[in-house]
């Protein structure tokens, strides 16, 4: 079995209040998680409108499957049109 996360710091361009990001990221982390089936949270940011840090995880009998899942996941997040990944970091247990 392995475990893999994926850390993204993403930056948001329309928001001008806590209140729009958060509709926007819940929106997003909905579609992820139907889509993709991972666990995803947002672990830093969450008091800044315009950037939020997410942790998604998710497990599966090899690594490659893992890795490929992540992959889409990241693909996806970069195609919404609101936002822009400043960064990212996979790790695999």
């Amino acid at each position: 079995m392995v475990i893999g996360t994926l850390q993204l710091e993403i930056h948001f361009f329309k928001p001008q209040s806590l209140k729009e990001k958060r509709v926007l990221l819940k929106s997003l982390l909905s579609r992820l998680r139907q889509r993709f089936n991972v666990s995803i949270s947002e672990i830093d940011g969450m008091d800044l409108w315009q950037a939020s840090t997410l942790a998604i995880a998710a497990i599966g009998g090899e690594q490659r499957h893992v890795n490929q899942l992540l992959d889409h996941v990241t693909d996806f997040v970069r195609g919404e049109r609101e936002l822009e990944i400043s960064r990212q970091h996979m790790e695999f247990f």
